[in-house]
């Protein structure tokens, strides 16, 4: 894991917001070692190299992210931490907010991809909520994994399972093709049990849970691996065009981190896979109620020419600014976007 030179980011001064930020930068530790480890026991080298991103120049934090990208093991691979706060600006009221979000797109079809996303939102009055997500997105199924990411989870939250997993799988679906993005949803929203020690354990628990779970999945599915066949490539290749289609017109995460400011665009859509197929996106438009066939026209717009379509940085900050001038353009929009339960004070809170 190559650690470039550190600047200075500004941490928040909220003791909560330092518990929350420790505890998301271990979990950064756990799964980028985690996966490096992994790398070299099946005898291949793909390390995660850290790329620093300053809110305001550091004043008002920023974040470390990890990458990789088209390796032997990994297309696209993305951990990244963030905290950004106003402790300077009393007149807003968010105070801060502390994350970790990571994506990880392997190479071969039969190994799932992952996402994992906790955060720690703190208002000026000291009130503050979680968002606890991890769901496992495979292209190709296997249901004994399926039951074993499950399993490890009701584990780790016995209490909420149950209530994480139908507001998972409200958060995924993807109305406009009546199915969902992945195939094991747990998601906590705004959620804040009154005590907030048993909330940060609860936080720590289902985040090491999710990536060590994760990284044994990963592990089972590329040991000794047959090569893939081109019927399952094109399979995968369906699959990640579907979660570019949930990411970028339904994701409320991706699409408030767009909208709160242009310093980190590439590392916001880190979760974008490689390579996604333009005619198939183009065949969906159809599907979109208005104005998201406008965003999803303008999407694709943005791709390259060729089919299948290479998502690369410069790409990505086409679709980003796509992303950002439909949302302004169409404010109302954002209520089509996903929900658990509930809608977080986020866009309109940290503007």
């Amino acid at each position: 894991m190559t650690q470039q030179s550190i600047k200075q980011r500004t941490p928040a001064t909220s003791g909560k917001s330092a518990q929350a930020l420790a505890l998301v930068s271990a979990l950064q530790q756990r799964f980028t070692q985690g996966l490096e480890s992994l790398s070299r026991d099946l005898g291949t080298v793909q390390p995660f190299n850290a790329v620093e991103w300053f809110r305001d120049n550091g004043i008002h934090g920023g974040g470390l992210r990890y990458e990789t990208a088209d390796g032997p093991l990994f297309g696209r691979g993305s951990v990244n931490v963030s905290q950004v706060h106003y402790d300077d600006n009393p007149a807003k009221q968010l105070a801060s907010a502390t994350a970790i979000s990571t994506i990880i797109h392997p190479c071969h079809p039969m190994a799932p991809s992952v996402h994992i996303h906790l955060s720690w939102t703190e208002m000026r009055n000291g009130k503050g909520y979680w968002r606890i997500m991890a769901d496992l997105n495979p292209s190709h199924e296997n249901p004994t994994a399926t039951g074993q990411y499950f399993d490890a989870l009701r584990k780790a939250a016995p209490e909420q399972f149950d209530a994480a997993v139908a507001q998972g799988e409200r958060y995924f679906l993807i109305p406009a093709l009546e199915r969902h993005r992945g195939v094991a949803h747990f998601y906590l929203e705004a959620y804040n049990s009154g005590d907030v020690q048993a909330d940060l354990d609860l936080a720590t628990t289902v985040g090491e849970t999710a990536i060590d779970t994760y990284l044994n999945i990963l592990r089972d599915a590329l040991t000794d691996a047959d090569a893939p066949t081109a019927e399952q490539q094109q399979t995968q290749l369906a699959y990640h065009t579907l979660y570019f289609l949930q990411v970028l017109t339904l994701d409320r995460g991706t699409t408030s981190g767009l909208l709160v400011h242009d310093q980190n665009d590439v590392g916001i859509l880190g979760s974008i896979p490689a390579y996604v197929d333009k005619d198939l996106l183009t065949s969906w438009l159809p599907n979109m109620q208005p104005p998201q066939d406008q965003l999803l026209s303008a999407l694709i717009a943005a791709l390259p020419e060729e089919s299948p379509s290479l998502i690369d940085e410069p790409v990505k900050q086409k679709l980003a600014n796509v992303v950002r001038e439909h949302y302004i353009s169409h404010p109302d929009a954002l209520a089509l976007q996903a929900s658990g339960d509930v809608i977080p004070p986020t866009v309109k809170n940290h503007s």
